[in-house]
């Protein structure tokens, strides 16, 4: 393969530093799911070794036997200093926060919290494929507000979403994802904002899932909602698990504003018996001595983008990218190249390159694809010569 130069030679970058012949030797859903012939870039999972703050943190809890419950409030303590030093936010209150098991799993209890069953959910598609499981499973509706202009939150759509949806007087939640999956759209406070303001205004419950929060571009900020004014009846889920991907083990924080404090003090004391111990671990020791690893890896991945957007001029101009500030997931537009609602089945079946199909993100989904492009640089060039192929 070519050689890729890296844009930054005086820093480690992680997405170098495995090749595809040790990625293999995975057990990870990413490197299981298809046969060996298929090159996947779909499933958030990073191509990358663990930092090596956390790999030591887990290396002595398990020299120790540490692995029992969870227990303290290290972890928000944690979240709470990176918060502070990053987004320049001390609004953490550990009083105000708890573990719970994952983002997902934290997300269905803040919503039984806030809503009853039958009671309608919004989200903002296309969005997150769980979020229509879970919402679903947990006998709540899923309402749609479609992204608007430049994939971005349209205000006057969401007012109108939030107006219908509690019309008849009872209660709703809107479910946030921010920074937004699959778009890589980063709100800002502006628009949080309005957000906090719609949803007081129509008595609307706002749950955050914030999950990808530390995986900004380095020249962007990521601003969390409970920062923004009209947001203290907010709550918030976050996690390290896909900043320095730990989605393996499992742990994840709960924040709730000054107005939702007494909705998590009805939170069940058995959820904190969920998370894993050892994730709790490998989660506090990446936000307290990790940072310097994921610097690294946001510079890698904004590279990657850059890339991406190279390799896509000249192999499928017809592709359209949208330009997202965060994760690090690519949004592909693929409805110029006339393949049906599906195109990742295509480049699938004639590439044996992996994508996550658009039609599970829910409705603005058909026609697109969701590209992973954290991985070495040459394996997102090997997928794009792949997905190019597949349509000769």
């Amino acid at each position: 393969m070519t050689s890729i130069p890296h844009d930054n030679p005086g820093e480690p970058d992680p997405l170098r530093a495995l090749d595809l012949t040790r990625l293999r030797r995975r057990t990870s859903m990413k490197w299981r799911t298809y046969p060996e012939d298929v090159l996947p870039l779909w499933v958030a999972e990073m191509d990358v070794p663990l930092a090596e703050p956390v790999v030591r943190a887990l290396t002595e809890a398990l020299a120790l036997g540490d692995t029992g419950y969870p227990a303290g409030t290290g972890y928000a303590e944690a979240l709470a200093a990176f918060a502070a030093a990053r987004w320049d936010w001390p609004g953490i209150a550990v009083e105000r926060t708890a573990i719970v098991p994952d983002v997902m799993l934290g997300v269905v209890e803040m919503l039984r919290l806030v809503t009853g069953p039958g009671d309608p959910v919004v989200v903002n598609s296309p969005v997150y494929p769980p979020f229509y499981q879970f919402i679903t499973h947990m006998d709540r509706r899923v309402v749609e507000d479609p992204l608007g202009a430049g994939l971005r939150i349209d205000p006057d759509s969401l007012a109108e979403t939030f107006r219908r949806a509690t019309a008849g007087g009872g209660r709703a939640a809107y479910l946030l994802c921010s920074p937004h999956n699959p778009t890589g759209t980063l709100h800002t406070a502006t628009e949080l904002a309005t957000v906090a303001g719609l949803a007081e205004r129509y008595g609307v419950r706002v749950v955050a899932d914030e999950i990808h929060a530390p995986l900004v571009d380095p020249d962007a900020t990521f601003v969390p909602y409970l920062s923004v004014p009209g947001a203290e009846r907010g709550l918030s889920l976050m996690s390290a698990s896909k900043g320095w991907n730990l989605a393996g083990l499992k742990a994840a924080v709960v924040l709730a504003g000054p107005g939702a404090t007494a909705d998590l003090d009805r939170l069940p004391e058995e959820v904190g018996h969920g998370p894993s111990h050892l994730g709790v671990i490998a989660h506090t020791a990446a936000l307290r001595h990790a940072t310097g690893w994921l610097d690294a890896l946001l510079t890698g991945i904004q590279a990657n983008r850059r890339l991406l957007a190279g390799l896509l001029a000249e192999h499928l101009p017809a592709v359209r990218l949208h330009p997202g500030e965060a994760t690090y997931l690519a949004w592909l537009d693929c409805r110029a190249l006339g393949l049906g609602d599906d195109p990742a089945q295509v480049f699938l079946d004639r590439g044996r390159v992996a994508l996550s199909p658009g039609p599970s993100f829910g409705t603005g989904g058909a026609g697109h694809a969701r590209l992973n492009l954290a991985t070495h640089p040459e394996i997102l060039a090997e997928g794009v010569r792949r997905m190019a192929a597949a349509l000769r």
